[in-house]
């Protein structure tokens, strides 16, 4: 009986502090492993459904162009409404008071009844500046959105119930700085002026539709003109750049030779590229310089909203660009490219409705093959 009660007295009833701090240093240190895989795999998710998200566009894109006989342009100042065209907004002389081509291919979305629900008659403009329809224009559609970028921030007072709707996608006008029909943008998508056809289909796409980019994807910008961001559009204003064509690198806003690359030349896209670097530091706190709303809504078919470019690789370390003498708005020249939160580069759905990432370290004349309809530029799927 007493050699029991020794024993129990030599019992320990609880861990020492070493043990316990031991056990918490190996908790931490598992948990340290996998928070990684973890975050991986989320990552992995969100970039599959931004995947899936770009083959809807895809294929919305290849049942609006069988439906219609054309591809989806951006409509504008009160351009005719062809016989492939669903619907038009009349408009401006800018980008502003187009319809993008994700509005016009809404009901292959399954968003009858948001297109249904659009005034086809009234320019973006007045929806957008006076809060005319901001019920449909300013709906969220998930179709629209990378699960891994940010939802944009706020909106300008009355637009959009005071929340801007957001897009991740854009249709690609190629690698150039002009998005007008009159300047013969080389990718699939242009903005239809006043007189003019957009009859485009996949006809005309003679690289291949598996060849040529159709939809790119981009990071919505910050919207904060008082920092700088790589999704910023840094606005050079024509006056200041060192040209002798009154300040216009490209030639003319619609001379489709002299705003295309490769036409255009390396030199002076270098030029270009390094012009809008060195403007960088001086558009912080002006909005008509510094321009962080890329992306803000679909419904707009312009650059900076739903018009995108192919002048550079994805996430590329140089500034989006535009060439405003005043500032003003996305609807001058300029460039606007792949941008995404997915490490290492950027989805792009091409004409045929294929997937494909490409890679940030891809060279820029291969993304200007991939954003020509039909450059005779023809590369393999490993250059990119």
């Amino acid at each position: 009986m007493k050699c029991l009660k020794c024993l129990r007295g030599r019992l320990r009833l609880g861990f020492t502090l070493i043990e316990l701090l031991v056990v918490i240093a190996i908790i931490a240190v598992l948990i340290a492993l996998l928070l990684p895989a973890v975050q991986a795999a989320r990552e992995a998710a969100r970039r599959s459904q931004c995947t899936n998200n770009m083959k809807q566009l895809g294929l919305a894109l290849a049942n609006y162009e069988s439906a219609t006989n054309g591809l989806p342009m951006c409509y504008q100042n009160n351009a005719p409404i062809s016989s492939f065209a669903y619907g038009y907004i009349a408009g401006g002389s800018s980008g502003w008071g187009a319809c993008s081509p994700q509005a016009l291919m809404l009901p292959f979305l399954e968003q009858g009844p948001t297109y249904n629900s659009i005034n086809w008659s009234i320019c973006t403009t007045a929806n957008l500046e006076n809060g005319i329809q901001k019920t449909a224009l300013g709906q969220r559609i998930s179709s629209f959105l990378c699960p891994s970028s940010p939802l944009p921030i706020g909106g300008d007072g009355y637009y959009m119930n005071n929340q801007y709707p957001g897009n991740n996608y854009w249709g690609s006008v190629g690698p150039c700085v002009v998005p007008w029909a009159s300047a013969n943008p080389p990718g699939i998508f242009q903005i239809v002026g006043k007189g003019m056809s957009g009859a485009i289909g996949f006809r005309d796409i003679t690289d291949g539709t598996s060849n040529t980019i159709a939809f790119g994807e981009w990071k919505m910008g910050d919207f904060n003109c008082t920092k700088l961001s790589l999704q910023d559009a840094i606005n050079i204003r024509t006056n200041t750049f060192p040209s002798s064509n009154g300040g216009k690198p490209f030639g003319s806003w619609n001379n489709s030779t002299a705003s295309s690359m490769p036409s255009a030349g390396i030199q002076t896209f270098m030029a270009f590229l390094n012009a809008c670097q060195a403007k960088a530091p001086s558009t912080l706190g002006s909005w008509e310089d510094n321009k962080g709303m890329l992306g803000r809504e679909w419904a707009t078919g312009m650059f900076g909203h739903t018009l995108g470019t192919t002048l550079l690789p994805p996430n590329p370390s140089y500034y989006n660009c535009n060439m405003e003498s005043w500032g003003g708005d996305f609807d001058a020249p300029g460039m606007y490219n792949l941008s995404s939160f997915h490490p290492g580069g950027a989805n792009v759905a091409f004409a045929d409705g294929h997937v494909q990432f490409i890679k940030s370290s891809t060279s820029m004349n291969i993304m200007w093959y991939l954003g020509t309809k039909a450059g005779s530029d023809v590369v393999s799927s490993g250059s990119y």
